[in-house]
């Protein structure tokens, strides 16, 4: 997944970030300051769900592992800071989601079998609290119709699956998806 992202500038500088679900306890997460373009092994670390932050962990450790514990049917999160994300979610931050509506491929994602629907991607406010941040998301989650993501204002998306598969095929999607509706909206 980091890989991918980097080579498709989805993670510029070393933003963004990656994990797997390992057990139900445990998430291979990458570590604070690793290059995504050019991870390699001993930038990813072993990181437990419900426990003490490991001290190579990304401040936005938190974000994956509430996630992991929140949601057990995921298999991996990914952190991506695309131009399309970081502008619509700027953009869309006063209502609180961006609406994705009517595009043929919302049907990349899991379980979605029309692009007659409407997908709504939840925006919450960005924190350096990344722990106040984790209970936020949750939160907002909860209020919100299932889906595949969500956008913390100014900053970037954050996409999951069932598996890494799964969630290279919804960040390919989203990053599309946003992509098309800057342009729909008039201002790329």
């Amino acid at each position: 997944m980091a890989h991918y992202a980097g080579a498709k500038g989805l993670v510029p500088a070393t933003s963004g970030n990656f994990s797997v679900r390992m057990t139900a306890t445990h998430a291979a997460v990458t570590a604070t300051g690793a290059n995504k373009a050019a991870l390699v092994r001993d930038e990813v670390i072993e990181a437990e769900i419900a426990g003490a932050k490991h001290p190579r962990a990304s401040a936005e450790a938190p974000l994956h592992l509430v996630r992991y514990a929140h949601a057990p049917e995921i298999g991996a999160i990914s952190h991506i800071h695309s131009l399309a994300a970081t502008l619509l979610s700027r953009r869309h931050e006063a209502e609180g989601v961006l609406r994705l509506e009517g595009w043929e491929l919302l049907k990349a994602f899991s379980g979605i079998h029309t692009h007659e629907t409407v997908m709504e991607v939840p925006i919450v406010p960005n924190d350096q609290d990344t722990d106040r941040l984790a209970m936020l998301v949750e939160r907002r989650l909860r209020e919100s119709p299932p889906g595949f993501g969500y956008l913390i204002a100014g900053h970037g998306l954050y996409v999951w699956g069932a598996t890494y598969q799964d969630v290279l095929r919804h960040m390919e999607a989203f990053e599309f998806l946003l992509t098309a509706q800057l342009y729909e909206e008039g201002r790329p």
